[in-house]
């Protein structure tokens, strides 16, 4: 049987066959009904697959293969910090004295965890720059979430109840504006200027008496560095409003610069990013908050605090904006990042800023003559091109991504920023060698090359795929939502 035709798992079910063994059940029909109320107890058997333990290991391993992962190959994922997951932090996970423990236990058997937790947290505010830190955010978004409510109960307490708009650059992360929006904020656009980055003067337009806070990672969305920060920084300030950093991008700047010294007043972080915790479905995040002094009274509740060696989950913090999360965060995240930040140590983590904004130049430079390069400066952790050379060809971004699955890579982030047209966001990070990134310059080389000479092969990509080129619209519009077994 071809791979590509591997068939579907009620496919290879064969009645009778059984991949596990359970003890008999000891509770008989009737006490059953006496449990349960009758409808929730099934009338029929489920339609359950049936095959065995070998057959369905197969079968997901197999499925597994198909998928793209960092594990797996190259995922240049702009934005996102794809980068490798140390396997130390797994490891160091799985102890027992971390993952057999209970939310719930007396804080007395968890003096090992809260140390863990309230360790990471002082990590964390050396590496921010900032004053104190919560680590209950599930996830970055959460985080922004977290940390313009904060913003909002601090303008209140001051009776400072006009400050209803927060103001975000055109190249923003989309989580930006819609975090401000549930979070009960307007939102207010600053354009960017011809070098791609915030354009002061807009600013100053924009800011004034009902301005909350500006939202924005430095570097930037487009890979390049704010050098006008502490100036807008003096802007808000003056205005009366907060700097909120969005921390998707701290990767660029680990150890080599700090969010407090730019002059933010609120920091989020992506453990799942920079501190290399699972990402995406192999989540949950974590997204961590750290504030200046005068925002410390509105972190949520708990916090982790240490007094005459013992440490303790503080409630007592009458001005919180209350719990955000069940619990004290993902903590299984939190010992992932934990033991990265301790393995690596100061100098790893410097090491870890260089090497991404040296990939990231490197790749650059040395696609700029194939694509064209809206901002002809040096970049950070990540750069951007545009497919506008490709498109009066006939070749659209989209068709240079689905072209580059049949090279075996998972595309980069496309039509983002949406200031750049034909926008191509790569972040190499600083995990992949030379020799892994001159394999994708030349797989986009060849393609460029492709668009000039035969476009058809790239308008028609992918080729080598288990599944060949969607129809998208189609597909969002009418999304398989189960399997049907013939009768």
């Amino acid at each position: 049987m071809n791979k590509q035709d591997q068939p579907l798992i009620f496919e290879l079910s064969t009645q009778g066959r059984i991949g596990f063994s359970l003890p008999e059940m000891d509770v008989d029909a009737l006490a059953l009904e006496e449990i349960l109320p009758a409808d929730y107890i099934r009338s029929v058997e489920a339609e359950l697959p049936e095959v065995s333990e070998l057959d369905i290991m197969r079968h997901y391993t197999a499925l597994s293969n198909r998928n793209h992962g960092v594990d797996s190959g190259f995922y240049p994922l702009g934005s996102c910090t794809m980068k490798y997951n140390p396997k130390i932090n797994e490891n160091i996970a799985r102890f027992n004295g971390f993952a057999h423990i209970h939310p719930l236990q007396e804080e007395s058997t968890i003096q090992g965890a809260l140390e863990l937790m309230y360790d990471l947290q002082e990590h964390l505010i050396e590496i921010t720059g900032m004053d104190e830190v919560t680590l209950q955010p599930a996830a970055g978004a959460h985080g922004e979430w977290t940390g313009l409510m904060m913003i909002r109960a601090f303008h209140e307490a001051n009776g400072d109840t006009a400050r209803t708009k927060v103001i975000v650059p055109d190249s923003a992360h989309g989580t930006n504006p819609a975090s401000a929006t549930v979070a009960g904020f307007e939102t207010i656009t600053v354009k960017s200027n011809e070098n791609g980055l915030v354009d002061l003067e807009d600013l100053r337009r924009v800011v004034g008496p009902d301005t909350a806070a500006l939202m924005l990672t430095n570097p930037n969305t487009l890979g390049l560095f704010e050098e006008n920060i502490l100036e807008m920084a003096e802007i808000v300030h003056q205005a009366g409003g907060k700097l909120y950093y969005d921390g998707a991008n701290l990767n660029a700047v680990l150890s080599k610069a700090r969010p407090g010294d730019m002059g933010f007043d609120v920091v989020h972080l992506n453990l799942h990013k920079t501190f290399t915790g699972p990402h995406g479905g192999g989540g949950p995040g974590s997204g961590p908050v750290g504030v200046k002094a005068d925002l410390i009274p509105f972190l949520p509740k708990p916090i982790v605090t240490k007094e005459d060696g013992v440490f303790t989950l503080d409630y007592n913090r009458p001005q919180s904006i209350g719990r955000v999360k069940p619990f004290y965060g993902n903590f299984g995240i939190n010992v992932r990042a934990y033991t990265y930040i301790r393995s690596m140590g100061p100098d790893g983590l410097k090491a870890v800023t260089e090497n991404a904004v040296l990939n990231a130049n490197y790749m650059m430079r040395k696609l700029a003559h194939y694509y064209d390069l809206p901002f002809d400066r040096h970049c950070k952790h990540e750069f951007v091109l545009s497919g506008k050379r490709q498109k009066k060809l006939g070749v659209r971004t989209l068709d240079i991504a689905k072209r580059l699955l049949d090279f075996g890579y998972h595309p980069p982030t496309i039509y983002f920023p949406l200031n750049v047209e034909e926008c191509i966001m790569i972040e190499p990070t600083e995990t992949e060698s030379k020799e892994t990134l001159d394999a994708f310059i030349d797989a986009m080389i060849q393609i460029a090359k492709e668009a000039e000479e035969n476009p058809e092969i790239v308008q028609e990509a992918p080729h080598t795929t288990v599944i060949k080129r969607l129809d998208e619209t189609l597909a969002a519009r009418k999304p398989v939502l189960r399997y049907q077994k013939d009768n």
